[in-house]
Protein backbone atom coordinates (compact mmCIF):
# COMPACT_ATOMS: atom_id res chain seq x y z
CA UNK A 1 0.00 0.00 0.00
CA UNK A 2 2.81 2.41 0.81
CA UNK A 3 5.05 1.68 -2.20
CA UNK A 4 5.15 5.32 -3.28
CA UNK A 5 7.40 4.68 -6.26
CA UNK A 6 4.44 2.99 -7.92
CA UNK A 7 2.03 5.83 -7.15
CA UNK A 8 1.78 8.73 -9.54
CA UNK A 9 -1.53 10.61 -9.24
CA UNK A 10 -1.69 12.45 -5.91
CA UNK A 11 -4.82 14.40 -4.99
CA UNK A 12 -4.67 17.27 -2.51
CA UNK A 13 -8.14 18.30 -1.41
CA UNK A 14 -9.69 20.42 1.32
CA UNK A 15 -12.95 19.88 3.16
CA UNK A 16 -15.93 19.24 0.88
CA UNK A 17 -19.54 18.70 1.82
CA UNK A 18 -19.73 16.08 -0.94
CA UNK A 19 -16.55 14.23 0.08
CA UNK A 20 -18.35 10.90 0.45
CA UNK A 21 -19.23 11.08 -3.27
CA UNK A 22 -16.25 13.00 -4.63
CA UNK A 23 -13.48 10.88 -3.14
CA UNK A 24 -14.67 7.47 -4.37
CA UNK A 25 -15.17 8.99 -7.82
CA UNK A 26 -11.58 10.18 -8.21
CA UNK A 27 -10.24 6.95 -6.71
CA UNK A 28 -12.21 4.97 -9.27
CA UNK A 29 -10.70 7.23 -11.90
CA UNK A 30 -7.15 6.38 -10.87
CA UNK A 31 -6.00 8.65 -8.03
CA UNK A 32 -3.60 6.53 -5.96
CA UNK A 33 -2.49 8.87 -3.16
CA UNK A 34 -4.65 11.34 -1.20
CA UNK A 35 -3.89 14.26 1.09
CA UNK A 36 -6.34 16.24 3.18
CA UNK A 37 -4.88 19.71 2.75
CA UNK A 38 -7.01 21.95 4.92
CA UNK A 39 -5.48 25.00 6.55
CA UNK A 40 -8.62 27.01 7.32
CA UNK A 41 -10.45 24.69 9.72
CA UNK A 42 -9.66 23.82 13.32
CA UNK A 43 -8.42 20.37 14.30
CA UNK A 44 -11.85 19.07 15.26
CA UNK A 45 -13.26 19.95 11.85
CA UNK A 46 -10.22 18.53 10.09
CA UNK A 47 -10.52 15.34 12.11
CA UNK A 48 -14.18 15.03 11.14
CA UNK A 49 -13.31 15.36 7.46
CA UNK A 50 -10.46 12.88 7.85
CA UNK A 51 -12.87 10.42 9.47
CA UNK A 52 -14.86 10.42 6.24
CA UNK A 53 -11.81 10.14 3.99
CA UNK A 54 -9.68 7.54 5.77
CA UNK A 55 -12.00 4.53 5.43
CA UNK A 56 -12.74 5.35 1.79
CA UNK A 57 -9.04 5.43 0.98
CA UNK A 58 -8.53 2.20 2.94
CA UNK A 59 -11.28 0.49 0.94
CA UNK A 60 -9.41 1.40 -2.27
CA UNK A 61 -5.99 0.49 -0.88
CA UNK A 62 -4.81 4.08 -1.29
CA UNK A 63 -2.61 5.82 1.31
CA UNK A 64 -4.25 8.71 3.14
CA UNK A 65 -2.15 11.65 4.37
CA UNK A 66 -2.97 14.84 6.26
CA UNK A 67 -1.08 18.12 6.00
CA UNK A 68 1.00 19.88 8.63
CA UNK A 69 0.16 17.94 11.80
CA UNK A 70 1.63 14.53 12.66
CA UNK A 71 -0.49 14.59 15.83
CA UNK A 72 -3.65 14.84 13.76
CA UNK A 73 -2.38 12.11 11.45
CA UNK A 74 -1.87 9.86 14.46
CA UNK A 75 -5.27 10.76 15.91
CA UNK A 76 -7.21 9.89 12.75
CA UNK A 77 -5.15 6.83 11.82
CA UNK A 78 -3.77 8.35 8.63
CA UNK A 79 -0.90 6.68 6.80
CA UNK A 80 1.25 9.76 7.15
CA UNK A 81 1.71 13.50 7.02
CA UNK A 82 2.96 16.13 4.61
CA UNK A 83 4.80 19.15 5.95
CA UNK A 84 6.13 22.36 4.45
CA UNK A 85 9.32 24.24 5.05
CA UNK A 86 7.72 26.33 7.81
CA UNK A 87 5.92 23.48 9.56
CA UNK A 88 7.17 21.02 12.16
CA UNK A 89 10.35 19.10 11.35
CA UNK A 90 10.56 15.77 9.61
CA UNK A 91 12.31 14.44 12.72
CA UNK A 92 9.32 15.44 14.86
CA UNK A 93 6.98 13.71 12.41
CA UNK A 94 9.02 10.54 12.80
CA UNK A 95 8.94 10.84 16.59
CA UNK A 96 5.14 11.02 16.54
CA UNK A 97 4.36 8.59 13.72
CA UNK A 98 7.27 6.16 13.75
CA UNK A 99 9.60 4.82 11.07
CA UNK A 100 6.96 3.21 8.85
CA UNK A 101 4.69 6.22 8.33
CA UNK A 102 4.70 8.27 5.15
CA UNK A 103 6.35 11.64 5.69
CA UNK A 104 6.42 14.06 2.75
CA UNK A 105 8.22 17.40 2.57
CA UNK A 106 7.67 20.36 0.24
CA UNK A 107 10.70 21.86 -1.50
CA UNK A 108 10.83 25.02 -3.61
CA UNK A 109 14.55 25.44 -4.33
CA UNK A 110 17.69 23.42 -4.86
CA UNK A 111 18.91 24.37 -1.39
CA UNK A 112 15.73 23.05 0.19
CA UNK A 113 15.83 19.90 -1.91
CA UNK A 114 19.45 19.19 -0.99
CA UNK A 115 18.58 19.58 2.69
CA UNK A 116 15.60 17.24 2.28
CA UNK A 117 17.92 14.47 1.08
CA UNK A 118 19.44 14.39 4.57
CA UNK A 119 16.03 13.92 6.19
CA UNK A 120 14.14 10.63 6.73
CA UNK A 121 11.47 11.53 4.16
CA UNK A 122 9.30 9.12 2.19
CA UNK A 123 8.93 11.53 -0.71
CA UNK A 124 9.42 15.18 -1.57
CA UNK A 125 7.32 17.56 -3.60
CA UNK A 126 8.93 19.96 -6.05
CA UNK A 127 7.30 23.16 -7.18
CA UNK A 128 5.03 24.82 -7.78
CA UNK A 129 6.15 24.61 -11.40
CA UNK A 130 4.19 27.78 -12.06
CA UNK A 131 2.36 30.22 -9.77
CA UNK A 132 -0.89 28.75 -8.48
CA UNK A 133 -3.76 30.01 -6.32
CA UNK A 134 -3.24 27.13 -3.91
CA UNK A 135 0.14 28.66 -2.93
CA UNK A 136 -0.48 32.42 -3.15
CA UNK A 137 2.59 34.59 -3.46
CA UNK A 138 4.97 31.76 -4.25
CA UNK A 139 6.78 32.09 -7.60
CA UNK A 140 7.03 29.19 -10.00
CA UNK A 141 10.14 27.02 -9.92
CA UNK A 142 9.98 25.92 -13.54
CA UNK A 143 10.09 22.42 -14.95
CA UNK A 144 13.88 22.10 -14.93
CA UNK A 145 13.88 22.23 -11.13
CA UNK A 146 11.54 19.24 -10.95
CA UNK A 147 13.56 17.32 -13.53
CA UNK A 148 16.77 17.95 -11.58
CA UNK A 149 15.15 16.84 -8.33
CA UNK A 150 13.82 13.63 -9.85
CA UNK A 151 17.19 12.84 -11.40
CA UNK A 152 18.99 13.10 -8.06
CA UNK A 153 16.41 11.85 -5.59
CA UNK A 154 16.43 8.42 -3.93
CA UNK A 155 12.74 8.90 -3.07
CA UNK A 156 9.78 9.78 -5.31
CA UNK A 157 9.46 13.43 -6.36
CA UNK A 158 5.89 14.65 -6.82
CA UNK A 159 5.67 17.79 -8.94
CA UNK A 160 3.13 20.45 -8.04
CA UNK A 161 1.59 23.55 -9.57
CA UNK A 162 -0.66 23.65 -12.60
CA UNK A 163 -0.86 19.94 -13.35
CA UNK A 164 -3.94 19.28 -15.46
CA UNK A 165 -5.03 17.42 -18.58
CA UNK A 166 -3.47 20.09 -20.80
CA UNK A 167 -0.07 20.33 -19.11
CA UNK A 168 0.41 16.71 -18.05
CA UNK A 169 1.42 15.27 -21.46
CA UNK A 170 4.33 17.69 -21.70
CA UNK A 171 5.48 16.88 -18.18
CA UNK A 172 5.36 13.17 -18.87
CA UNK A 173 7.27 13.73 -22.11
CA UNK A 174 10.25 15.25 -20.24
CA UNK A 175 10.43 12.29 -17.88
CA UNK A 176 8.43 13.37 -14.84
CA UNK A 177 6.45 10.54 -13.28
CA UNK A 178 4.71 11.66 -10.06
CA UNK A 179 2.13 14.44 -9.99
CA UNK A 180 0.13 16.40 -7.42
CA UNK A 181 -3.24 17.56 -8.72
CA UNK A 182 -5.57 20.00 -7.02
CA UNK A 183 -7.91 22.21 -9.04
CA UNK A 184 -8.05 19.99 -12.13
CA UNK A 185 -9.91 17.47 -9.98
CA UNK A 186 -11.52 19.54 -7.24
CA UNK A 187 -13.09 21.97 -9.73
CA UNK A 188 -13.97 19.42 -12.40
CA UNK A 189 -17.65 18.89 -13.27
CA UNK A 190 -16.70 15.24 -13.88
CA UNK A 191 -13.95 14.38 -11.37
CA UNK A 192 -13.97 10.67 -12.16
CA UNK A 193 -13.63 11.33 -15.87
CA UNK A 194 -10.87 13.88 -15.33
CA UNK A 195 -8.99 11.44 -13.10
CA UNK A 196 -9.28 8.79 -15.82
CA UNK A 197 -7.91 11.23 -18.41
CA UNK A 198 -4.95 12.10 -16.18
CA UNK A 199 -4.33 8.44 -15.41
CA UNK A 200 -4.40 7.58 -19.12
CA UNK A 201 -1.71 10.15 -19.88
CA UNK A 202 0.50 8.87 -17.08
CA UNK A 203 0.05 5.22 -18.01
CA UNK A 204 0.77 5.88 -21.70
CA UNK A 205 4.54 6.02 -21.08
Amino acid sequence: MKDLARRSLYLCVGHREDMARFLPAVLRGGVDLVQLREKALDDDARAATAAVMAPICADFGVPFIVNDSPELAHLVGADGVHVGQDDVSVAHCREVLGPDAIVGLSTHSTTQFDAALDEPVSYVSAGPLRPTPTKPGRPGTGVEYAISCQRRSPVPVFVTGGVNTTTLPGLVAVGLRHFVVVRALTESPDPEGTARDLRREIDAI
